[in-house]
């Protein structure tokens, strides 16, 4: 990793959005590929292609309380 600070931004009703370079992980430990240095991560749990946000929240209508 380098110094660059990282930074965690929830969108309401919407995925977190995570810019910077970090390793993401499986819950068992296995390196997420990440092709980009900024990611939408899901959090209505709905997306095809999780961890990752594809935007489904939407039509799901999935809130958030912030």
């Amino acid at each position: 990793m380098t110094d660059d600070r990282v930074t965690i931004t929830a969108y309401p009703d919407g995925p977190l959005l995570v810019r910077g370079d970090v390793d993401l992980r499986t819950s068992d430990g296995r390196e997420v590929a990440r092709t980009r240095r900024t990611v939408a991560l899901c959090r209505c749990g709905l997306s095809t292609i999780k961890p990752y946000c594809d935007g489904t929240h939407k039509a799901s209508g999935f809130r958030t309380d912030d």
